[in-house]
């Protein structure tokens, strides 16, 4: 014999039996509604929509003895309506009956998470009435709205906020209804607290991804916000990864991309600040250092709420874009939190940046003007002293930027003038080519390639020559002998590319040319001196030798030289690689075999 029916907080029932119900036997039309409710959707899904298919009548039969053992207490008046609009106002009956219980307090934990669980399927059944019946979207939206700010400032139901965000996203201009209050409050306040839940995490990204469209067309507060939708990310990289890869390019625009390169390249430093975060939160307040402004922190923990690193935590640890706020530098941050970059979460971290860099560069690609392609440049050259130290991490983002500097340069050829000065200081610091030789050997290519009238009429033979005379005195100094206990290797790849720079320049500027076969006519010496040959492999010097004998050669034809060494700007897409293995294209070496005849050599 079944027992009286009560609600989660123990009162007793006085309106229909829900899966929220409680008691201590049910009958079977009690289990029916059970069920009932978890095929709900599937049934609205499939029978509720206009023109889908209806069901057979057996079909029909069990549906409606299974709509009415959800809702029994029934107007008679929906006796009348045909079986789609029966089943529809009986779903949001009891959706809104389900909305009302959960604000009743559970007696048991175990009924709190099935109050949550039962709310998230009542709001996303509402949502799919209203999809099917406009008539319904003012009711539900005044519902969820007050639902909305019940519940917002309790943390365990922030799971529930999603499906409320997806309803005002599908219906608040049905409704008339500004619902930017609750993005922004979904935005702003999640991530930030509740970044570290990998679930929430996962269902966030997915809602977000999902709705990327929506909220690039509806509200500013989703591209506002993706300083605190990559905690996600720097939190819990590997299973977002691919999430994140579709959700970026919605990210990106002219107005986010230089704020989101310095994020993509300071996320590993994110994970760490994170955990700082996480660290210091957990911490009872009896336990939490005093700070004192005149001592230096010693730990993180310490530094966490210190004047000297409070801004530029904070700053990392935005809840939104704003990069007229960004600190000078956030190196001293970077140092401080280099304690922290063996961690098992920040090394996860760092393997996703070069991902989402290529990733990056793609996409702004498409979009880029001259003038946002500069600042990419100068930023690109500068970051690359402000990286976090992970070796392996640095490497791979040296890679990825050294490839992608190239990519800009051939988009837009003027950068090279027009940053004359910033390219000029990075190509001639020496260095550069031991710490960051990739971006180094590509910047320099990229000299040798687009300094020329032929991308841009500004350029003039006094830049050339400035160019010049910078790049001469960087191989100079690369190359001068030096006792043993002094000698250091540098890459030969960026030798060759220096002296073919050199030379290509030369080829522009034909008054350089004397000048540049006499200094590549002393590579000789460099490579036969025995300092130097205890450095470098012999096949590394024999390549050095043999491509400035040949570009020596080259040179003393000058008509030639420029037909070889000046690329015209469709075939600005070799790729310079390609040109360093090879040294040179086949007519260089036809020249040097006319100059230099092999032995035993009789013309024809």
């Amino acid at each position: 014999q079944p027992g009286p029916v009560t609600e989660v907080d123990g009162a007793i029932a006085t309106d229909f039996f829900t899966v929220l119900s409680m008691g201590r036997y049910y009958t079977q039309d009690q289990w029916l509604n059970v069920q009932a409710f978890s095929m709900l959707r599937k049934w609205l899904l499939c029978f509720g929509g206009k023109g889908l298919k209806t069901p057979s009548s057996d079909d029909k039969s069990g549906m409606d003895r299974s709509v009415m053992s959800m809702v029994s207490t029934t107007p008679t008046s929906s006796h009348l309506l045909p079986p789609k609009e029966r089943l529809r106002e009986k779903a949001f009956e009891y959706c809104q009956r389900l909305i009302e219980q959960s604000n009743r307090r559970p007696l048991k934990k175990d009924d709190g998470d099935l109050q949550k669980a039962c709310l998230i399927e009542a709001v996303t059944i509402m949502d799919i009435i209203c999809k099917q019946d406009s008539s319904y979207v003012y009711r539900a939206a005044s519902f969820l709205k007050i639902l909305h700010s019940r519940i917002c400032r309790d943390a365990t139901y922030a799971r529930t906020l999603l499906p409320i965000a997806q309803f005002f996203l599908n219906h608040s201009k049905a409704a008339a209804m500004d619902s930017d209050v609750i993005y922004k409050h979904l935005f702003t306040d999640i991530p930030a607290q509740l970044f570290h839940n990998p679930s929430l995490a996962f269902e966030f990204v997915q809602f977000c991804k999902d709705n990327s469209q929506l909220f690039t067309e509806t509200s500013s507060i989703f591209k506002q916000s993706f300083p605190n939708l990559f905690k996600f990310l720097a939190w819990n990289s590997p299973p977002l990864i691919s999430e994140f890869v579709d959700l970026l390019p919605f990210l990106l625009d002219a107005s986010t991309a230089i704020e989101i390169f310095h994020l993509l390249l300071d996320l590993p430093c994110l994970t760490a600040a994170l955990d700082i975060q996480l660290r210091s939160t957990a911490l009872p307040t009896t336990k939490r250092a005093v700070c004192n402004p005149a001592v230096k922190p010693a730990t993180c923990l310490e530094a966490f709420h210190h004047p000297l690193y409070k801004s530029t935590f904070q700053y990392l640890l935005r809840t939104k874009s704003a990069p007229e706020d960004a600190p000078e530098s956030l190196i001293p941050l970077r140092q401080l939190l280099g304690s922290l970059a063996g961690s098992p979460r920040v090394v996860q971290c760092a393997e996703t940046v070069p991902v989402l860099l290529e990733l990056f560069f793609r996409v702004v690609s498409e979009f880029a003007d001259g003038p946002l392609i500069n600042k990419l440049v100068v930023v690109l050259l500068q970051r690359s002293d402000q990286l976090y130290e992970i070796p392996a991490f640095k490497d791979d983002v040296y890679r990825v930027l050294s490839s992608q500097l190239v990519v800009l340069c051939k988009l837009h050829p003027a950068l090279i003038v027009e940053l004359s000065k910033e390219i000029l200081d990075f190509s001639g610091t020496v260095s550069n080519i031991q710490n960051k030789e990739a971006i180094f050997t590509h910047m320099v290519w990229a000299i040798g390639e687009f300094v020329s009238a032929s991308y841009d009429k500004r350029c003039t033979v006094e830049q050339i020559n400035h160019f010049f005379e910078n790049l001469e005195t960087v191989l100079f100094e690369i190359t001068q002998v030096r006792p043993l206990a002094s000698s250091r290797s540098y890459a030969p790849r960026a030798i060759s590319v220096l002296m073919a720079t050199l030379a290509k320049l030369a080829a522009r500027s034909q008054d350089l040319i004397p000048r540049t076969s006499m200094f590549l006519s002393k590579m000789k010496t460099f490579v036969q001196n025995p300092d130097v040959t205890s450095v470098y492999s012999k096949e590394d010097l024999e390549q050095i030798l043999n491509q400035a004998t040949d570009l020596v050669n080259l040179l003393k034809m000058p008509s030639m030289a420029q037909f070889v060494l000046m690329s015209p700007g469709d075939v600005a897409s070799t790729r310079f690689q390609k040109e360093v293995n090879d040294s040179f294209p086949y007519a260089l070496r036809i020249v040097t075999r006319l100059l230099e005849p092999a032995p035993g050599f009789m013309p024809g």
